[in-house]
């Protein structure tokens, strides 16, 4: 497929799938005139590398583990598996962080709706 069906069939934009190869977290393969092309497996790429980054993966984190998915060797594996363990432990502490600010929320609706039950100012 074309970079426009890629894009349409994940909903990101031609110019994110051109920075994600930029950034070497998507690879093409280039016909003689050097159109991109790509199958099945950008699909499901382009849908990991969206999560990775919603979730607050920098670019450079998650290239750190893509060659390990593409290419696998010992080395590469090693290196991949040290960043997604750093990127494990960021997302569990801002897990927490997120899970505790739900929380105090919570607590502070509580409050506002006995007050308003309480019929205050009226």
């Amino acid at each position: 497929m074309r970079i426009g069906e890629l894009s349409a069939r994940t909903g990101a934009s031609r110019r994110s799938l051109r920075y994600y190869e930029q950034q070497g977290l998507l690879i093409s393969r280039r016909s003689p005139s050097g159109q991109r092309h790509y199958d099945e497996d950008h699909v499901q790429r382009v849908a990991l590398v969206q999560v990775f980054l919603a979730a607050g993966m920098s670019s450079r984190a998650i290239a750190q583990m893509v060659p390990c998915m593409t290419e696998p060797t010992s080395d590469k594996a090693r290196t991949a598996l040290t960043a997604m363990n750093q990127e494990r432990t960021r997302l569990s502490s801002t897990i927490d962080s997120l899970t505790a600010a739900r929380e105090a929320l919570d607590q502070l609706i509580d409050v506002n709706r006995d007050f308003l039950a309480a019929g205050a100012d009226t």
